[in-house]
């Protein structure tokens, strides 16, 4: 009885059948003619004899392969012809690829869908996310499934395109180097992708949401910045961020600085001549946006700006095409994902002040950072005491602290911002340091930095150039300020502890103000386009202000760049550090100036300088310490030494861990020993003898 094919099983049977068919077929031609037909026949009998044993087997090994049943061939576990023919895609982390069919086997050789999804390169396909925290995602996986699952059209399979596997690679191989995973075999460029000479198809091409025209829509105007003016869900947002960045990729990428308690990636965009790196002398400057998740108009306006500024850097607009050549911009639209859907569920216009404010945690971030104002305050009256780059005390790492907290605190540790704002709603004002009191009994008291000069000016900047703020009238939303000009030291607003502000200015050389851009925290759709019309200006024009002040370059007598080097400025209390290449950013109002450069071991350099009311960029000021062979007294010891000396838990934290269920700390990330796999080798522990080892590095 002739049983038909069921399962993938019985396909495999079927292949070892056969396989069993051909080898008898060879042994009956090796084995010798019958001796009572060779002694009674001659040699051309004999001859034929074989001949005819042979087609015997010939047919039964060439008999027509048994019936697929009603679907398998859409699965790919058998053919109905000789000719591989196109299937419906059916591989689950796949079905979001921009085409429906597929063809077995495939560019592995990988001959149905259940051979591809026991296999180490589909797992390795579903899990990158994770091993990489976030980055290159969903575009690694989208280029694995034009391999594993590739485009058939008519029967035909069409290759991915060589040069967009190229430049994901070129984008993406640093992330594999962190984790000290090789680069997947699968997805050698020059071996399994074609070029477009030869017909070859994009994988990414929907990430860059680039549209199919038809001809009769060519000869029609298309608008030169699309943008829809919307709210956007968190993968929404993260969608059109990571489409802006493929769509300037020359210019623009997307990363995560960690997760959110409930696992969203807090994803940055960043726009630069140089994605990915800080450049020498190029200062680093970041909005961040929805910090409280139901304050959403700086969500919104800063994936509006990620948007502008690609598209206007492509229609070579000579004032964005200056700003992003000579600035590093990183925007973060949502600080506070979980917060955001919990208030998104309530919907615009209806979002009071509370649902959806905090995190998941129920935790205030804007409450939630080291409050060392206080220590500010406490030591003022010490006359060597240092009143910036103030270590995180002990004491707030027995707190609740959010994930979404530390992963800022080391982001904002990891590169040497100059310039910051950060987006919120529920007034119309701009404010600035110190937002906690110098007196804790009042609640409404002026309490200046030692800057104070520069902060009115970065605020004047924003509130001049807004069309609302700037309004003369008492009557609309942010009336109070109007005497003011828009703006107010925040403590004289109302004083609050465990700002971000204060912590950026007081930790870090950062000075960052706030932006409360409106009474309704959650507007309606139709109110946005007012919403960025009102804003687009102010917040370029705020961007522009990073290049105040004076730049410059602290090295020894042979030119090699010293860190941690302090820049002093004689009447204002409160110093900047280099950055590693040497290179400094120190923000100042015009004026005449006594600038110093001193690091530990080397002499200390004093220089005039005179700021222009006119002057624009900020102007260069180098030094060249000569070496001490001893410490001058009363010399400032370095800000990092001190800091990070002693035990701080924000150096071991991994912001892009499931806080839910942590990874055992002393696994991830440690350089891993010759004879020990790495941790992530555990993903792949189901696989028994048929591990990934390609994914070894040769050491």
């Amino acid at each position: 009885m002739h049983l038909h094919c069921t399962n993938f099983h019985c396909s495999l049977a079927r292949e070892g059948e056969r396989a069993a068919r051909r080898l008898k077929v060879e042994k009956l031609l090796q084995q010798p003619v019958p001796h009572h037909y060779s002694d009674r026949t001659p040699r051309r009998s004999s001859m034929l004899l074989r001949l005819l044993l042979f087609l015997g087997a010939l047919v039964r090994v060439t008999e027509p392969a048994p019936r697929c049943e009603p679907g398998q061939e859409t699965l790919g576990q058998c053919q109905t012809g000789g000719k591989a023919k196109c299937v419906d895609i059916t591989l689950g982390s796949c079905g979001d690829v921009p085409y429906t069919k597929t063809m077995y086997p495939n560019l592995l050789d990988q001959k149905s869908r259940e051979v591809v999804e026991f296999s180490s390169e589909y797992i390795l396909m579903s899990v990158l996310h994770n091993l990489l925290q976030g980055e290159c995602n969903p575009d690694l996986r989208l280029l694995s499934c034009s391999i594993l699952a590739p485009q058939c059209e008519k029967d035909k399979m069409i290759k991915p395109c060589r040069h967009v596997c190229e430049n994901l690679r070129k984008n993406c191989l640093p992330a594999f180097d962190t984790i000290d995973m090789a680069w997947p075999y699968f997805l050698d460029c020059d071996r399994f992708f074609a070029g477009e000479e030869e017909g070859c198809f994009d994988p990414l091409a929907k990430l860059r949401g680039e549209p199919e025209l038809a001809e009769e829509d060519l000869l029609v105007e298309v608008p030169t910045t699309l943008i829809q003016f919307t709210h956007h869900s968190y993968y929404k947002m993260v969608s059109i961020l990571k489409k802006t960045a493929s769509r300037c990729s020359h210019i623009a990428r997307t990363y995560s600085i960690g997760r959110s308690f409930e696992g969203k990636d807090l994803f940055v965009i960043e726009f630069s001549t140089n994605p990915g790196h800080h450049d020498l002398m190029k200062p680093e400057f970041k909005y961040i946006g929805n910090m409280h998740g139901n304050e959403v108009v700086g969500k919104e306006l800063l994936i509006y700006l990620a948007q502008y500024l690609c598209s206007e850097y492509l229609l070579g607009n000579p004032r964005i095409q200056t700003l992003i050549n000579n600035t590093r911009i990183h925007l973060l639209p949502s600080l506070n994902p979980d917060g955001y859907e919990l208030a998104a569920e309530e919907g615009a216009g209806y979002n009071g002040w509370i649902n959806g404010r905090q995190t998941a945690q129920n935790l205030d971030l804007n409450r939630n950072f080291p409050d060392l104002t206080s220590e500010v305050y406490n030591r003022a009256g010490l006359r060597w005491a240092r009143l910036d780059h103030i270590p995180i005390p002990q004491s707030y790492w027995e707190g609740k602290v959010a994930p979404e907290t530390k992963a800022v605190m080391k982001w904002m540790r990891a590169i040497p911002f100059v310039l910051s704002a950060s987006l919120h709603g529920g007034e119309l004002v701009v404010t600035y340091p110190y937002d906690f009191s110098r007196h804790p009994l009042e609640e409404k008291m002026f309490s200046p930095t030692p800057d104070e000069k520069m902060f009115r000016l970065l605020a004047k900047a924003y509130a001049g150039a807004h069309p609302i703020i700037s309004d003369k009238s008492e009557a609309r939303c942010g009336g109070n300020f109007v005497k003011r000009g828009g703006i107010i030291n925040g403590a004289q607003w109302y004083s609050f502890t465990g700002g971000m502000a204060d912590f950026n200015y007081l930790h870090t050389n950062c000075f960052e103000i706030t932006l409360e851009l409106g009474c309704d925290k959650f507007p309606l759709e139709e109110e946005l386009y007012s919403a960025w019309h009102e804003n687009k200006e102010a917040l370029l024009t705020f961007m522009e202000m990073v290049h105040r002040g004076i730049k410059g370059i602290v090295s020894d007598k042979f030119g090699n760049p010293i860190k941690n080097a302090r820049i002093s400025v004689k009447g204002i209390r409160h110093d900047v550090i280099t950055a590693a290449d040497g290179d400094y950013w120190r923000l100042l109002p015009p004026g005449r100036y006594i600038i110093s450069a001193h690091a530990i071991g080397y002499s200390k350099v004093m220089k005039r300088v005179t700021l222009p009311a006119k002057m624009k960029r900020a102007g260069r000021v180098d030094f060249a310490l000569r070496s001490l062979d001893t410490r001058p007294k009363n010399f400032l010891w370095g800000p990092m030494e001190d800091i990070y000396e002693r035990y701080d838990p924000l150096e071991y934290f991994d912001p892009h861990a499931q806080h839910a269920q942590s990874e055992p700390r002393e696994e991830r990330g440690q350089p891993t020993r010759h004879n020990e796999k790495p941790w992530w080798w555990s993903y792949f522990s189901s696989l028994g003898q048929h591990k990934p080892v390609w994914l070894l590095k040769q050491r």
